[in-house]
């Protein structure tokens, strides 16, 4: 076998490398090697073995070290039958010699502190001393052996190049890395491509295939196997030679190969290969469409998550925009991917790809965008909600609604069950985005300086890091042992701060999530962290229940000031905009400025002062200052409190504007935009206000949440806001499309009237009109301004009645929308109101435990007191009968012409929850706190049956229309259903679990109906949930946008459902046929 002159000058470099190592180590060894040395020098060997003779005469019994062996014939002609340590990147060639071989694996990435501390020793410079282009160009190669040896030996003639070799790296200009007198190759993409040219002819353009790959993929065979039309086993053959020659890695995990390549590799081969990347991407989408259909990939297949992860990429990638567009806007794949892996990569495929379509498509794209963006929540639960009843509830004018409508007729058709939201056109969703990255409630959540990127906090002990576009998960932290309580990042983004009530505060790379610092100085539980304005002076400030406040340089270990003056927990801390000043509230009931540079003092204003009255003495007074704000001037702070927000000159310490938000919910916390004249707050109602600090008027309400809303902060450029709250998520909100909303909404007492094909809803507005409503129309009378506690409709819609809160009861005359009657009858707020089925008598409850019937034709009236306690609700019973249940635990029958108690049932200990009279009118149930039912008879006084197994208080009940079964639902969100003749469970409604820590059923079960033929069961809760009583299984689920809905409507054929959630958005929903 002849030596080429090319292969033997190879040999004399390895000999002098390795000759020169020998002659340091033995100076007997030297004169030895330069013998040798010469004489390769002076006579060329023509056959390879000559040359293992000359080596067997001088190097018999020694260690040889080779390296960088290449071809098998290179490693024959040094083996002397001696033992040799040789480095290669194909670990073939040992197959050409015999004895024991031993192959020691060298990592592709060095890491960090290794490829650091090798290029310290080529520029011979200290590993601290190096410049930050060192880290940079680690990060760039990620490591890689290659390119830490070239650049390092480039350097070392170069030094002051730093720059300029990174600059090629991050622009793949590897031709412009070039050799330098310690290095082998004439460049670094020669030194890559000599693995790829010693490859068989017969496999090359199978590695030119892998040219498609994504950077940090690991590819199953079977993705291979379908690209190539091969057996596993061929695929695995090949590539077992890729991986032999160190062109491909391979993470073997029990049976199953998955292959990925090196990020240098990876722009190696695009670089090399650029003119053939669409036909590569066409090739492997065509090979796709040949075994599969997108919709049936099975979770089960080695390679489905490939598939659904780089399909979309794969087609952009080969400019097949028809075959992106049918893949991406259709239902059956997005419910497919979304069930596996959530809908936030399908939203970054619609942001990504949305440049490459046209104006139409992407009119299409933005629906669905949308729609994922706003569902996100949902589609990321167990078990998976029905996309096609969510698609339903989409406007009109969406292509997923068309989709979903077309696909929804065709199921009904087998039997599906599926529900159209008839007044939708009317409800306007003001959030961008939904996510929900925690599994419980969500404490705190912020901004990137560049607007990016968003972190979250809270009671699940996670720091989460997602994309603010798309809500991509970037990075998942266990970051603290108990509750983290708030997030911060660094103004250069590169830290993130994190606070527990572990009582530590620790500091993460907001790239890697690698832990930098654990600060534990702090005694109790430190409840805010913020991070100062200017990166070039980096400081933390950190807010405790210990009464301190504490600055902390990273440089340091330890803690650079302490600050005391609070005498209660420190709640929150804000850097002023120039950094000057640090701004501190506390349970003491004030708001202090400090001196950063000295760490003193500056002013301290009492909030508490602004709270007190003639009637409630200040010592006995509690005022929690909760949080502040800046303004971006940094002339004005703002500050909450209770349900208060003042605004301070910071100069003058003077109030300058004061906001009372309302009495029912308390600010949790508030944030000032970068414009200066507005101010987000969160409320503990589930709320968030958006407020004008100019000219101290309200703009708008966001209502989205289903709990309290912990956390609002504005984007750093003011466009977007984001909210984290109890229910789990965090809510993108656009500030511009929320300051143009001005919705009304609609509180929960409302009436409905299902008369022909007509419904009819009588409610109370939250500017307190009483609106009535045509649910087939959408058109809305407003009929008169009043304070509203309930209201009902007659049977004919010619009166409209309704009670208030000072105990007085009005009926309206619709036609000319005048007052016909009014009378105060009670003490205290009217709860509930109802006509008879004549509409000649009006009877109504009260707080004040009473109950009036009052014929206001001729204003005779009874009043039923017997009651201790307030009277929950009553049902007319026929033969002017009535039947009222109280929180007295009583339920009693009443004649509603003498005002007497005909009957009186003590039913249970606690308070009587609800009760439903059997449709033959022999029976009634009744439903407690105590977890119990019970089903009674008229006839007698005692119990017929105590249904005992809820968990929870049973707050509802319901008799099937033939009056055999009974369903009750509880606290828990359970549903039961009972055999009313011997009292036996039937089935056992299963809860919904989502996941550790969310409610079931969104909530309390509060309403049931069953539909005429006994066969279903409509239930209200946090949602609305439709069951086969048959079975005891759920036949459809209706997300409603808010939650806690009090009661469902149902119209005698059970084909439409009224109802409203806590957010007052009005569902009037019609089955499909």
């Amino acid at each position: 076998m002849r030596i080429s002159l090319r292969g033997l000058h190879s040999i004399l470099k390895k000999l002098k490398t390795v000759f020169a190592f020998l002659c340091c180590a033995n100076t007997q060894v030297a004169a030895i090697c330069l013998k040798l040395l010469l004489f390769f020098a002076s006579s060329l060997p023509y056959c390879l073995l000559s040359t293992t003779e000359m080596l067997r005469k001088y190097f018999l019994r020694s260690l040889l070290i080779l390296d960088d062996i290449w071809d098998s014939w290179i490693l024959k002609a040094f083996d002397n039958q001696c033992q040799i340590l040789l480095t290669t990147r194909d670990k073939s060639v040992t197959d050409s010699v015999m004895g024991p071989k031993y192959i020691v694996a060298v990592e592709s990435d060095l890491g960090k502190e290794k490829g650091l501390e090798i290029l310290s020793l080529f520029v011979n410079m200290k590993k601290a001393d190096l410049p930050e282009q060192a880290h940079s160009i680690i990060k760039e190669c990620k490591g890689s052996p290659l390119v830490v040896s070239l650049i390092g030996a480039l350097l070392r003639d170069f030094p002051n190049r730093w720059d300029y070799y990174l600059r090629q790296l991050q622009n793949k200009q590897f031709k412009r890395i070039r050799k330098s007198s310690f290095y082998d190759y004439e460049a670094l993409d020669e030194a890559m491509s000599i693995s790829v040219e010693m490859l068989r002819e017969d496999i090359k353009d199978y590695y030119t295939d892998l040219s498609i790959l994504q950077k940090d993929v690991k590819v199953p065979t079977k993705v291979l196997c379908i690209l190539w039309d091969m057996e596993t086993e061929e695929v695995e053959d090949i590539l077992q030679e890729f991986v032999n020659k160190s062109l491909l890695f391979c993470d073997r995990n029990g049976k199953s190969f998955r292959y990925y390549l090196h990020d240098l590799q990876v722009d190696f081969l695009i670089e090399k290969n650029r003119n053939q990347l669409q036909d590569l991407h066409k090739k492997i989408v065509t090979q796709f469409q040949k075994h599969y259909q997108p919709h049936t990939l099975s979770p089960d297949q080695e390679d489905c998550m490939y598939w659904y992860n780089f399909l979309a990429y794969h087609m952009a990638s080969a400019s097949m925009h028809k075959e992106l567009c049918a893949l991406m806007f259709s239902l059956d794949w997005i419910k497919a991917k979304t069930e596996l892996v959530g809908p936030a990569h399908l939203i970054h495929e619609f942001v990504e790809y949305r440049h490459i379509l046209d104006e139409k498509d992407c009119a299409v794209c933005e629906n669905f965008q949308e729609f994922l963006s706003l569902n996100g929540h949902l589609l990321g639960r167990q078990p998976f909600p029905n996309i096609v009843q969510l698609g339903l509830c989409e406007p009109e004018t969406s292509e997923v609604y068309q989709q979903a409508k077309l696909q929804a007729k065709q199921e009904v058709d087998h039997g599906m069950l599926y529900l159209e939201w008839i007044n939708k056109k009317n409800i306007k969703n003001l959030s961008r985005l939904v996510v929900r990255p925690h599994t419980d409630a969500v404490y705190h959540a912020c901004f990137s300086e560049d607007g990016q990127r968003i972190a979250s906090c809270g009671v699940d002990k996670t720091l989460q890091v997602f994309k603010a576009e798309t809500g991509e998960k970037l990075l998942e932290i266990k970051a603290h042992e108990d509750e983290v309580l708030c997030c911060a990042f660094s103004t250069d983004d590169r830290f993130i701060a994190t606070c527990s009530v572990d009582k530590k505060v620790k500091i993460w790379n907001s790239m890697t999530g690698g832990l930098v610092h654990v600060y534990d100085e702090h005694s109790e539980q430190v409840n805010c962290c913020h991070f100062t304005n200017n990166s070039h002076y980096l400081l933390l400030a950190t807010a405790s229940s210990d009464c301190f406040l504490k600055l902390w340089d990273l440089n340091q270990k330890e803690c650079r000031n302490t600050m005391f003056g609070h005498t209660n927990s420190v709640n929150h801390c804000r850097f002023s905009p120039d950094d000057k000043l640090l701004a501190s509230c506390s349970a003491d009931g004030t708001l202090k400025l400090w001196d950063v540079k000295s760490a003193n003092e500056r002013k301290s204003i009492n909030v508490k002062q602004f709270f007190l009255n003639s009637e409630e003495p200040q010592e006995d007074m509690e005022v929690i200052v909760k949080c502040c704000s800046w303004s971006a001037d940094g002339t004005r702070i703002m500050v909450a409190a209770k349900n208060k927000i003042f605004l301070f000159d910071i100069h003058t310490g003077g109030l300058l504007a004061e906001i009372h938000t309302g009495h029912h919910s308390t600010i949790q916390y508030c944030d000032f935009s970068p414009q200066n004249h507005l101010a987000v707050v969160a409320l503990s109602q589930c709320c968030v206000e958006l407020w004008n600090m100019d000219s101290c008027l309200k703009v708008a309400d966001c209502r989205g949440h289903l709990s309290w809303v912990h956390c609002v902060m504005f984007s750093p450029d003011g466009s977007s806001f984001l909210t984290s709250s109890d229910d789990q998520t965090i809510r993108l909100w656009e500030t511009k499309k929320v300051c143009k909303n001005s919705a009304i909404v609609l509180k929960q007492e409302i009436d409905v009237v299902f008369q022909e094909n007509e419904v009819m809803v009588l409610a109370v507005d939250n500017i307190k009109r009483l609106q009535l409503i045509n649910g087939k129309t959408g058109q809305i009378d407003y009929l008169i301004e009043a304070q509203v506690s309930c209201c009902c409709l007659s049977p004919h819609l010619q009166y409209i009645a309704f009670g208030g809160e000072d105990g007085a009861v009005e009926i309206l005359e619709l036609l000319n929308n005048r007052i016909f009657q009014s009378r105060i009858g009670h003490k205290k707020t009217v709860r509930h109101i109802q006509f008879t089925d004549d509409g000649k008598t009006l009877i109504s409850s009260s707080d004040d435990s009473s109950i009036q019937v009052w014929n206001w034709q001729s204003e005779e009236y009874v009043f039923l007191q017997a009651h201790q306690e307030t009277v929950k609700d009553f049902k007319l019973l026929k033969n002017s009968k009535l039947l009222s249940w109280s929180f007295d635990g009583t339920v009693k029958i009443w004649s509603i012409i003498t005002g007497r108690i005909e009957k009186d049932f003590v039913c249970h200990q606690d308070t009587v929850l609800s009760c439903d009279i059997s449709p033959d009118a022999t029976k009634f149930s009744s439903t407690s706190a105590d977890k119990t039912a019970k089903i009674w008879s008229f006839e007698l006084l005692s119990p017929l049956h105590e249904l005992r197994g809820h968990k929870g208080c049973v707050r509802c009940s319901v008799f099937s229309v033939d009056s055999t079964l009974l369903a009750t639902g509880d606290d828990n969100g359970e549903i039961r259903i009972w055999n009313v003749s011997n009292g036996e469970l039937l089935h056992l409604c299963a809860p919904i679990l989502v996941e550790e820590g969310a409610a079931t059923h969104g909530g309390w079960v509060t309403d049931l109906c069953f539909s005429p033929d006994s066969k279903m069961l409509v239930s209200a809760g946090g949602y609305l949930k439709w069951w086969n009583v048959v079975t005891g299984e759920s036949s459809q689920t209706f997300y409603t946008n808010g939650t806690c809905l009090k009661k469902i409507h149902v119209s005698s054929d059970f084909k439409t459902y009224v109802t409203v959630d806590n957010l007052g958005i009005l569902y009037i929903l019609q089955m499909l046929e």
